[in-house]
Formats: structure tokens, sequence, C-alpha cells
């Protein structure tokens, strides 16, 4: 595929050749020490790149077939999860982790972007609309915290910089590629097994941790465990599924490329994404704010191209030849 060498995003014309390396991060802020006994898994049998120094260390989805949606018999199922249905994906590569707000930093200081001034975030145990972007985003991070107040539009966007810059097609993953990755060849309602207790081995989700530390909590339905995170962790702070692939439920939900829609009645079947001029995009993976029915391979959400929340991000996705 070709690029030219000449980069237009919001108005800003930028030369690739004045692209900075992106070793180079922003200053660590107040870092976050990991709970005992969190560690990520290793899988051998998964192929990691990365294209740049700086870029997204990518993990090679090996092609196959899968029956995507919610068994009837899973608890927390809902029904935009019906029918199931078999569908076939091509092999494609996608981010180990969660885009961090170090990466997306080195976007928005190459770019001049410009991520909003406002973001829904909780405070008292209330979400509502406030002053704010992914720089400021009401409680702690560091730069291997994965980015949120992040909307659809600027996760492409960001994808798009980053075809620029490697001279590679990025983008979001599609839904179905997405819960194929996530479920790494496992039928069970997360890719760890059944049971929410088990989650916080594996992802970072509204826990007991979360019960303690987050004001107005006391009603949350959360996961009967304790993951040492009351908000963000640093990505890959957990065990990896089976395609060694951190963090795909938890921690923060991913926007896909597909339009939303109620249901899968009539969603194609060869992995591709399904869109309409529907406003709303779909989220996958659940975050830690959400309970365990959210906290699904199968889960989904939605939210509007626009919006951005404190617990929203995203992973890119790569073509491969």
């Amino acid at each position: 595929m070709k690029h030219t060498n000449i980069y237009t995003l919001t108005g800003l014309i930028i030369a690739s050749s004045c692209l900075p390396d992106w070793s180079a991060h922003a200053a660590t802020q107040n870092k976050v020490l990991k709970p005992a006994g969190v560690a990520q898994k290793k899988v051998k049998a998964a192929r990691i790149f990365s294209d740049c120094p700086g870029c997204p260390k990518m993990v090679v989805i090996p092609g196959g077939n899968f029956i995507m949606g919610s068994p009837v018999a899973e608890i927390g199922r809902r029904v935009d999860g019906d029918p199931v249905h078999q569908v076939t994906i091509a092999s494609f590569a996608l981010g180990k982790t969660e885009i961090t707000r170090g990466q997306f930093s080195e976007f928005v200081k190459a770019t001049g972007y410009l991520a909003g001034n406002k973001c829904w975030t909780i405070d008292d145990g209330k979400y509502e609309d406030r002053s704010g972007n992914w720089g400021r985003v009401g409680y702690m991070q560091d730069n291997n915290h994965p980015v949120v107040c992040i909307n659809w539009n600027d996760a492409r966007a960001y994808t798009k910089w980053l075809s620029l810059k490697t001279g590679k097609m990025y983008r979001l993953p599609t839904e179905a590629e997405w819960e194929y990755a996530a479920r790494g060849k496992t039928t069970s309602a997360r890719y760890w097994g059944n049971s929410p207790a088990a989650a916080c081995t594996y992802a970072n989700t509204a826990d007991l941790t979360a019960k303690e530390l987050i004001r107005a909590s006391a009603a949350w339905k959360v996961h009967k465990c304790k993951d040492g995170f009351a908000y963000t962790a640093p990505v890959a702070s957990f065990k990896a599924n089976a395609f060694g692939l951190n963090d795909m439920l938890g921690n923060v939900w991913e926007w896909v490329e597909d339009s939303y829609h109620k249901n899968y009645l009539g969603a194609p079947v060869d992995g591709s994404a399904w869109l309409n001029e529907d406003k709303n995009h779909v989220l996958r993976g659940g975050s830690w704010y959400d309970a365990p029915r959210y906290v699904r391979s199968a889960g989904r959400d939605k939210a509007a191209a626009t919006r951005r929340y404190d617990n929203i991000g995203f992973r890119v996705a790569r073509m491969l030849p």
C-alpha cells in the first residue's frame, strides 16, 4: 500500500519525516504497583512483533472459525448477543494490550491532535459530562495505563497516523475479530472459564478493591475477589489469554469498527465490520467499572462515536500480507 509523506489531520499538515521517536515518552506519573501475585502469562505459541520503536506490540492471530454470541445457558447473557452464529476469521494482528496513555501522547505531540475538553467521569459515584480529557481523567494514571476519554473518532485518527508512520495498514478490529481474539479458542463465558470470582487473576474489573476505594460504590455488583486496582491498571498487569493477549476483558471498554445493532440477525459471517448509519458504535470487554454480566467474551455495549468516557479506550488491529 502506498502512502504519501504528508499527513493531514484536523487541518494540521505534518511531514512524516518530522514524526518523533516513540521511545521518548512523557515523564511517568505516580506509578501504581501491581497487586501481589499478578503476572503476565507467557504464551510460547504467540508471534509478537512491533513495526517501529515505541509502536504497539502486535500479536499474530491465526485464522479460524468460531461461534459468536451468547449461548442461552450463559449467566449474564443479554439479548443483543443473539443469535449465536458461526463466523470465519482470516489471520490478522491485534495489539497485545490496549493503547497506552504514553503511546497516545506521542500521537498528540506529533500531530497537534485535539481530543476534546469534555469527558464523562465518575465523581462521588455519579457519571457526568465534566471538564477533562485523556490527560485529565479524574484519577491517577501513568504512561503505562490504557488511555481513556477517547471517542471512536479519536481512536480511528490514531490508527490512520500509525498507518502513515509505519507504512502498514492499521485500523480498529471488527467486532467479530475482537470476540474471536478474546475467546482464544474457548467457548466459556470468559477466557479463563465461567466463574466471575476468578477474574482477578486475569482482569481488572469492578471488584472488592473498588468497593473499598471508590465512594458510593456500595450498591455495585462486583466480582468477589480483589485485583488491587480501583480504576485502570497498567496494561499487561494480568495473565494473558491463550493467544497471548492481555486485558481483553476488564481495564477499559474497547472501541471496535462496527456500528451497533440490537442483535446479530443479518450480521456478516466473514469477520468483516457491520456498518450502517447508526451514530452508535460497539464497545467490547468491560472495564474497571463493570459488573460480571458485562465482563464476558460475548459482552457488548455501545456509545456514540463522539462520546468520551473515563472507562473507554481502544486497541489496534493490523492487516497481514
